[in-house]
């Protein structure tokens, strides 16, 4: 009778032991609350990111479920890191609907000027010179677009810290988005990708590649697996935001392309980073980057 008696004190004791890896608050799950709070304050959370609420009281909602219950400590912070993330979304959602907002307004008072001008050169010629007066004006309309949409786009790109190479623009992304040897992006990600989310949506016809690329710590095999991952990571956020994956395409380069040495640890962290190239206006884009 000694021996059953062993074995259930035995269990009870491993019980006690799992629950008590898990502590009854975690600081992931606090700091995850804060954010998701501070984008419910915002006054146009519910109407320029209410899905991103939505998920991010839901993501949460599971994190103080599974810390109630005492899970796996990895399973508690991985859902609080998803609030946290679809909450940093919705607030970058919600800046970039105000400057879209404030764009819109500029843009209504430019016309309202270009209105004023017309109508008084109409009432003061002639109906040939009217004619003419119009003609010029459509011109002059036309290439002031034109320009503004070139400034606009250099505008975006600037704002993305893209450079022009010989494969196009390309925006990298070191890996002070990755901790150490992990594939997963930390939360303050979620700001720089939902940039690169947006325009993409304002900008139907570009495509990107999403290329991993590590320094030559490790074997090959390691960190091409590891870029790959990197890669797929940042891509996954981007379709998360709209961005349909067909325009996508994901590479792990590994240590393949290093772009300082890997002898110094500076190099080496220069080597460890994400490239997003973007397509030519046509939509064609370089498979093969330079070394």
């Amino acid at each position: 009778m000694k021996r059953p008696v062993k074995l259930i004190t035995s269990a009870v004791a491993v019980l006690l032991a799992a629950c008590a890896t898990t502590p009854a608050t975690m600081p992931e799950v606090e700091q995850a609350r804060a954010r998701v709070d501070t984008l419910a304050r915002n006054p146009q959370a519910s109407q320029a990111a209410g899905k991103d609420l939505t998920a991010a009281r839901a993501a949460l909602a599971n994190a103080d479920q599974a810390l109630e219950e005492r899970k796996d400590r990895e399973v508690v912070a991985h859902l609080a890191y998803l609030a946290e993330r679809r909450a940093e979304i919705g607030l970058a959602r919600i800046d970039e609907a105000t400057a879209r907002a404030r764009i819109t307004e500029a843009e209504a008072e430019r016309n309202k000027v270009l209105l004023a001008a017309r109508s008084a050169e109409t009432s003061a010629a002639q109906a040939s010179a009217q004619e003419q007066a119009q003609d010029a004006q459509a011109s002059r309309e036309a290439a002031l677009k034109a320009r503004a949409d070139l400034e606009t786009l250099q505008r975006q790109y600037a704002e993305l810290q893209a450079k022009p190479t010989e494969r196009g623009m390309v925006v990298t992304l070191g890996d002070v988005l990755f901790d150490t040897a992990q594939a997963m992006l930390k939360p303050g990600a979620a700001v720089t990708i939902g940039r690169l989310a947006t325009f993409l949506n304002q900008h139907e016809n570009t495509r990107i590649i999403i290329e991993g690329h590590t320094d030559s710590q490790g074997s090959d095999e390691y960190n091409s697996d590891l870029s790959r991952r990197r890669a797929q990571a940042v891509a996954d956020v981007v379709v998360a935001d709209g961005v349909p994956s067909t325009r996508l395409e994901v590479l792990g380069r590994g240590e393949g392309f290093p772009v300082a040495s890997n002898e110094t640890s500076a190099g080496r962290q220069q080597n460890r980073r994400v490239e997003i190239v973007f397509s030519n206006p046509d939509g064609t884009l370089s498979q093969t980057p330079q070394p």
